[in-house]
């Protein structure tokens, strides 16, 4: 799995206009599932991104995790994240899941997540959506489960 995590003063998602997830201060974190990927994939990614020290302390340094600060979190599915584009112009999306395995991935790292009494708010898997945030930072990370297995 996949996932860029930014930090954001506020972010949301919408599809066809409504706002479906919204959080304050937190992360929005944009999340693909790869073929090959297994529930380990979903706990590691989850585990990781509740605990990365990505929030500045009283002096300024990254020592503080979203759990530290009671931050919200907005997840956005997002496949794309698998696309290659090392050959011709159009991506090749062959190494995304497939919407069935995806989905199920997805909704793990989402349950996950809200094991921690933190706000978690999503976007709709498999929709058009728009995505509206205010970077803080920036800051932006990119987390592969593969590259630590």
């Amino acid at each position: 799995m996949r996932a860029i995590v930014q930090r954001v003063k506020e972010a949301r998602v919408s599809v066809e206009e409504q706002v479906i997830g919204e959080i304050k201060k937190g992360l929005l974190v944009f999340v693909g599932v790869g073929t090959g990927d297994q529930e380990a994939d979903a706990d590691y990614l989850a585990a990781k991104i509740l605990q990365l020290r990505v929030f500045e302390d009283a002096e300024g340094r990254f020592n503080r995790s979203l759990l530290d600060i009671k931050g919200g979190i907005l997840v956005v599915s997002q496949f794309t994240l698998f696309g290659d584009c090392r050959k011709g112009r159009r991506p090749s999306f062959s190494d995304a899941a497939e919407p069935q395995q995806a989905r199920e991935l997805y909704h793990r790292f989402v349950i996950k997540l809200q094991e921690n009494a933190i706000p978690v708010a999503t976007g709709e898997f498999q929709a058009h959506m728009s995505v509206e945030l205010v970077n803080d930072g920036p800051v932006t990370l990119l987390l592969d489960s593969k590259k630590l297995f």
